[in-house]
Order: C-alpha cells, then structure tokens, then sequence
C-alpha cells in the first residue's frame, strides 16, 4: 500500500508574463477559493460555507476574506453548479417551443426508458409543458429542401401567445434543421421584433446534429436555465466590478475547458458539471506529474461523490449525459459518476430496517449536526467525527476556528441509527462509512472493472474536503495500488 502526497506546482505564466489569478469553485456544501500570485509564488486558499439562496453572496464573501486586492486581478476562473441545480430542483425559467407542425410532443415522446429498470409506473415531466408547446406549419426535407417556408405572421401570433401564457425564453425546433437552418433564422428574425428580452434559443445552434429528440432537448434544457444563469453571472460581475475588477469571468464548461461569460451566457448547456470537470483535469495533470499516466480521479466534497477514470493521462469523455431523467443533453462532456455520497449525506434506515447513506444531502444549509447550524439528521461527517477521524476543531475562513459539536453528532448517531440496529455509538459510527465506502467502492468499479479496466493499473486521486480521508478504505475495497493526495485537496 502507498499513499504520495504531491505538493503543489506553480501555474505556467501566459505569453510571458507573470499572472494574478483568482479561483472560485462553488459546492452544494462549501464554496473553494484560490489565489495565486505567479510575480511573488504566492498561494491562498478558503473554503467559506456555500450560500445557496444565492450562490454570488459567498463567493464575494470569500474572496473578502482572502484579502487580494481585485483590481490587480488578471483573472477569475469560476466552476459553477447553477444551472445544474437549475434542471435538477425544477428551478428554472418557463421556456416556450416553437416547432413544425406534429411534432409538439416530441419532448414528451422522449425514447422508450424507464425511471427504474424493474418498475411498472413511473412519471415523467418535460421541461417546457404541453401548453407551452405550439406547432408551426413549416417543413425541411431531410435533404435540406425547403418544402414550406416560414409564415411569418403566424410565427409572430404564437410568439404573443407564448407571452400571454407567461414564458420568458422561447426556443425553436424545427425538423431537419441541422441540415438547413433558414427556416428556424427566419423565425428568428421575426421573434427579434415582439421577444423583447432576447431570451430566444435556436436547436440548430445549440447542437447542429440529427435525432429531433435530443436535439430538442439539449435546445429547452439550454433555454430552461439561460435566464437564471444571465441574472446569476450578471449580479456577480456587477459586484465584482464594484469593488474594482475590471476582466471577465471565465466559466469552466462540462468538457473540462473555460469560457468566456459572454459564450456562457448564450450556451448556459456547456457549463453542466462544470465544477466536477475541473477537478478530472486537475486530477488528470496531478497524475500526470506525479508520474502515473492511469488514474481513477475521485472527488469526495460535502454533497456528492464524483469519479472518473483517466487512462494515458486523457479523460474519457461522452457527447450524451443525463441530466435527470427524461433529459438527455448531447454536448462534449467529461465522463463522470456521480453518486450522493459527500460529507453531508445523510444515514438512515429504510423500511426494511437496513442502513442507507444518501442520497439525500443536509447540504451547506444546515449542514451536518456537528456544524451546530439546525441540522437533525446524521451525516457521514457526524460519523467520522464521532471516529475521531476529524479533529472537533476545525480551521474554516480567515478569521479563525469554530468547534464541532461532538456530543451533538454521537446522540443524533445514537437515537437515528445506533438505537434502532442495536449498535453502541462509535459501532454505528463505522457502519455509516462502510456503508458510505460500498457505495464509493461501487460507483469506482462502474468506471473500470465494468468497463473492462482493471484497477489494479490505476493510482487514485483523492480530493475534495472529504477525499482523502476515505482513500485508504477504498484502496482495500476496489483493489487499486497507489493513491495520490494532492496538497490542500479540499
């Protein structure tokens, strides 16, 4: 068994010149920072409690607390969960459709899935609804061929009677137009002159590709939370501006890369997974300079468990996620699992009386028991607590310490899921992080041994706040020789 600690390596400067550079990665649980002056080899970092309410509020919370002044600032990389959070909480705007005649159920049609494998029933609700969705008689031929052009003037009366009906983003699908996008252009122009908010998403725009299914739901999915992102990454860089930062806001996208706000704003779609992806590269390059080509990149942070495998140094990547059921997404993503297993996954018993781990998330608010901020269910940071696997002190922020409640998280063990099982305090501690470890150990076997990789090749990058302390188990538990710890994992 052997565990590398890797310290951390300065950032390349940019065509030459020493780079200020800022760092934001906002969680379900805990916000990171990172400033790194490239001039004096200076490094900070923070982890500040996420605000959810509005996830701008701590992020400018932590980059106070880091105490850098902005206005010398070269750049801010910012990884954010918004819009995922957006399509998964049903949180998003009302998006109307626009679509040829026929073909308004498409997004309800969807491809023959099921919820679940094994089950009879299940409920399935698009993101754009039935009466939102109007049909247009227009049609392109496979070819390209234009058979019937645009009625502008009726384009123009579904357009108020989307209004009325109270959507505030109308996206375009029509059929074929991957081939030849005239007509959905021509849509385009005449909503320019009555959808006064701008909020109007083109299909063959947002994925130029055939299969009208998913191309119409990577289009409502990238409607459905463009407005939430715009007024996200518009109160944010109004504040960031105000207290003197004068550059962008670079967004890291789903494929690992970053990109302007303004790409951002337009193509809301690429920054899903946009925290966990930074992470694969990061893990991708730590493996890398640490001399091993084959790593398992495994990020354990407050609410989720992300893994990724990472074979000759190159992340595998996929061009169809996800996002919830019924949603499809095809755009260039990295090949991530996740699973909810974070620090504040929360234990409990089901009714066959067996223990369970998450999904389920006390989340940033209000946080494990041991944070003393309301929370009344046991977590898997309550358990390694009460192990003594985290010390009852802990350095959060730049002004100092608070102290975790130990005998808050052992009576909240005990009463929840010590009394029921038969288990003494600290028994029921541990069975919570085996539990917790089955689930990581599975969610690592299904990105390798299931995808005839053998982990026995393969180092694991363990980070996140939570990373690392789990690490060892899940060595044992899959079979992999070697983890690497970087330097401040969290």
């Amino acid at each position: 068994m052997k565990v590398v600690f890797l310290l951390w390596e300065p950032v390349k400067s940019v065509q030459g010149r020493e780079m200020k550079l800022a760092s934001a990665d906002i969680g379900g649980t805990f916000t990171d920072l990172v400033y790194y002056d490239e001039d004096n080899n200076l490094m900070k970092v923070l982890k500040v409690h996420s605000t959810p309410r509005d996830q701008s509020i701590g992020l400018m919370e932590g980059l106070k607390e880091l105490r850098i002044n902005l206005s010398e600032i070269d750049a801010i990389i910012h990884g954010t969960t918004v819009a995922t959070n957006s399509i998964i909480e049903r949180k998003g705007a009302v998006c109307g459709l626009l679509t040829t005649k026929g073909f308004g159920d498409v997004l309800e049609l969807r491809r023959r899935t099921r919820p679940h494998i094994y089950g009879l029933t299940g409920e399935f609700e698009p993101l754009i609804p039935r009466n939102l969705r109007l049909e247009v008689d227009e049609r392109t031929l496979s070819d390209g061929t234009i058979l019937r052009e645009v009625n502008e003037e009726e384009v123009e009366n579904r357009a108020k009677e989307l209004m009325r009906k109270g959507a505030e983003v109308v996206v375009v699908s029509f059929l074929h137009s991957y081939v030849n996008p005239k007509n959905e252009k021509k849509a385009e122009e005449v909503l320019r002159r009555v959808w006064l908010n701008g909020f109007i998403v083109l299909s063959s725009e947002v994925l130029p590709e055939f299969r009208e299914f998913e191309r119409t739901s990577t289009a409502a999915a990238n409607a459905y939370v463009q407005p939430v992102i715009n007024r996200y990454l518009g109160s944010l860089k109004e504040a960031l501006k105000d207290k003197g930062y004068k550059g962008d806001v670079l967004i890291t996208q789903s494929n690992g890369g970053v990109a302007s706000s303004a790409i951002a704003l337009k193509l809301p779609i690429n920054t899903f997974l946009s925290g966990p992806a930074a992470g694969v590269i990061a893990a991708a390059h730590i493996g890398k300079v640490s001399g091993f080509n084959k790593v398992i990149s495994c990020d354990m942070g407050g609410t989720s468990f992300d893994v990724s495998l990472i074979d000759q140094g190159n992340p595998i990547y996929s061009t169809e996620k996800e996002i919830s059921f019924g949603i499809p997404t095809k755009v260039p993503v990295i090949d991530i699992t996740t699973i909810g297993a974070g620090g504040g996954s929360i234990a409990w018993i089901d009714r066959g009386g067996m223990l369970q781990v998450g999904p389920q998330s006390a989340g940033a608010d209000p946080g494990p028991v041991c944070y003393g901020r309301g929370g009344q269910e046991p977590t898997i940071t309550d358990a390694n607590l009460v192990l003594g696997r985290i010390g009852n002190i802990l350095p959060l922020g730049a002004e100092g310490a608070f102290e975790l409640d130990v005998e808050a998280a052992k009576t909240c063990i005990k009463d929840k899921i010590g009394d029921p099982l038969e288990l003494n305090v600290h028994e029921a501690a541990l069975a919570i992080i085996k539990v917790a470890n089955v689930n990581m150990a599975g969610a690592i076997r299904s990105v390798s041994i299931r995808r005839g990789y053998d982990p026995r090749e393969f180092a694991l990058v363990a980070f996140g706040g939570a990373g690392p302390m789990h690490a060892n188990d899940l060595m044992k538990e899959v079979g992999l020789a070697k983890v690497i710890i970087p330097y401040v994992p969290g």
